[in-house]
């Protein structure tokens, strides 16, 4: 196998001959800044997944090596993410109720999702990557965002929020407002108001790592607990050793459907992530490798007794400011992570449950999109309202009914816009050789008796007839007879028996009206297609042009 080959099975060959040792300064600080936000966002994902914060810790170091090895990105991290953990945990919760298989449910869930995202890497399905659309995915995050901060607003003011939807868990919180504890919500909102400050004043420190300090040492100095402020507790030492999760074939299979939603949500996230940071800092990311690389990262997770990770906007965003520019700053913060877990974590002990819940509530707000919302209001309606629909998808029906919802009408939208194809009228552009579309230029010339037609794109069984149609309508709004029509299949390479078919139909519709089909621009796996039928004959290379212009020569020395 040669070098090249290697690099491309196996990313980390090529970064590590290529790595130089002057950049590991750089990246240790970049990788520094990536452990302060890590292992804040470790205890406080870990509770929203339904596990304990030392799975987290379990997870997150092994996460950070397997996508170092195999992702494509030179800049993102991965870990606990509050998409990853709310998905997880709903999965598990739906499966099963009991706390206590909860850690073993969450491992398996994450060790199925990573092998469904290997094999689809494996198989080139990183194309997939856009077939969700823009506003349906803005919609389901809101939505989750919308959950996840509903489920932490219970540990703000020292309730239960209780079971059910977005609306029945708010209705239970306000419904409870007698029993609200007064200092946990001073303590919540103290939390979160520092974060904001933090953040906006002095955005380079690690705001998310500073809060949960302070709020360890104030909890631990002023005996917050004897106040009715919850607290973390102890949390066992936690270093990452390999367990397969032991599970009945029937749970493997309750998983299964789960698995799937959280794969499609964990790749579109980083995706979406390391293609915005590629496209800032330079870089190439390989949609197919990217899948390999967040499978491997959650099949580790799952391995090692974790859960769920996906890329992390924030912990990328925070590393490439402090210098970390390679997969690094991954391995760098790997190790750091792997310290913590084994000697550091009896210092959570004291960390008041609302810090935690302040913290994840910050971290989430990115995904409240208020602005794009607006935006689709003022110049797309229709986005506006899949995203409308997908986000209340999401509150009513909770998450993994919300995510079938977007990727339904992901589909919805690809399905009709791909189903009607506009039609465009050709006509030569005065003083050059181009044909235009005469809706856009009514400068082009036509020519009297000729219709120069062009699907605006790919034609397949779902929209040929919509084709055939709208030639026809086209034939009969000319005021003049139409003695010819040229059909430019420039936007179709592959046509299919039913493109074929329906062509063909085309033709004799034509012939009966005493009108001529032509085709022009035929890409050469259609001519071929088209010569094995009966179209391809009755058309004859007599009739097929290389370009639109030669069969407009054609048709006027005819």
């Amino acid at each position: 196998m040669t070098k090249a080959n290697t690099g491309r099975s196996w990313p980390v060959a090529d970064w590590l001959r290529g790595y130089r040792p002057d950049r590991l300064g750089r990246d240790s600080v970049g990788a520094l800044t990536a452990w302060a936000l890590i292992v804040p966002e470790c205890v406080a994902y870990a509770q929203i997944a339904g596990v304990a914060p030392q799975n987290a810790f379990y997870a997150a170091p092994v996460a950070l090596i397997g996508y170092g090895l195999f992702g494509s990105s030179r800049f993102l991290i991965v870990g606990a993410t509050s998409a990853a953990a709310v998905l997880s945990g709903a999965t598990v919760a739906d499966v099963s109720s009991d706390p206590k298989a909860a850690a073993t449910l969450s491992a398996a869930l994450a060790l199925v999702a990573g092998a469904i995202l290997v094999v689809a890497g494996l198989a080139r399905l990183g194309f997939l990557a856009h077939f969700l659309a823009e506003p349906a995915l803005v919609g389901f995050l809101f939505g989750m965002a919308l959950t996840i901060v509903v489920r932490q607003l219970g540990k703000l003011v020292g309730v239960s929020t209780g079971d059910g939807n977005f609306f029945e868990r708010l209705w239970h919180i306000l419904g409870h407002a007698d029993d609200w504890s007064l200092v946990t919500l001073a303590v919540g909102a103290l939390a979160v108001a520092a974060l904001l400050l933090l953040e906006r004043f002095v955005a380079r420190l690690p705001s998310s790592l500073i809060v949960l300090v302070v709020g360890i040492v104030v909890s631990a100095a002023a005996h917050l607990d004897r106040h009715g402020v919850e607290i973390v507790g102890k949390i066992p030492r936690a270093v990452p050793t390999p367990a397969w999760p032991d599970l009945a074939w029937d749970q493997w299979t309750a998983l299964a459907g789960g698995a799937f939603g959280l794969a499609l949500v964990v790749f579109a996230e980083s995706y979406s992530i390391s293609t915005n940071l590629a496209r800032e800092h330079g870089g190439k990311v390989d949609a197919s490798r990217e899948m390999i690389g967040m499978g491997a990262a959650n099949a580790a997770a799952g391995l090692f007794r974790g859960f769920a990770v996906s890329g992390s906007a924030s912990r990328s965003a925070a590393a490439v400011a402090s210098g970390g520019s390679s997969q690094m700053v991954s391995v760098v913060a790997a190790a750091m992570v792997l310290v913590t877990g084994a000697f550091l974590t009896p210092a959570f002990t004291d960390l008041p449950e609302a810090v935690l819940g302040a913290i994840v509530i910050v971290a989430v707000r990115s995904f409240l999109k208020v602005g794009e919302l607006r935006r689709y209001w003022r110049l797309d309606r229709p986005s506006l309202w899949v995203a409308a629909t997908a986000l209340m998808g999401v509150l009513v029906f909770d998450l993994l009914p919300g995510l079938l919802i977007a990727v339904a009408l992901s589909l919805v939208l690809f399905i009709a816009a791909a189903g009607t194809p506009g039609l465009a009228v050709l006509g030569k552009v005065p003083g050059t050789d181009l044909y235009a579309d005469t809706a856009g230029r009514p400068d082009a010339r036509t020519v009297a008796g000729l219709l120069v037609v062009r699907p605006d794109g790919a034609l397949f069984f779902g929209n040929v007839a919509r084709l055939q149609q709208a030639v026809l309508d086209q034939v009969d709004s000319r005021t003049e007879p139409t003695r010819v029509v040229v059909l430019d299949l420039s936007a179709s390479f592959r046509l299919g028996l039913p493109v074929l078919d329906t062509l063909d139909e085309l033709r004799q519709e034509l012939d009966r009206r005493g009108i001529r089909l032509w085709l022009t621009r035929v890409r050469s796996h259609a001519a071929d297609e088209i010569a094995a039928v009966p179209l391809g004959p009755a058309v004859g290379e007599a009739r097929t042009f290389a370009t639109v212009d030669d069969a407009v020569h054609a048709y006027q020395h005819r």
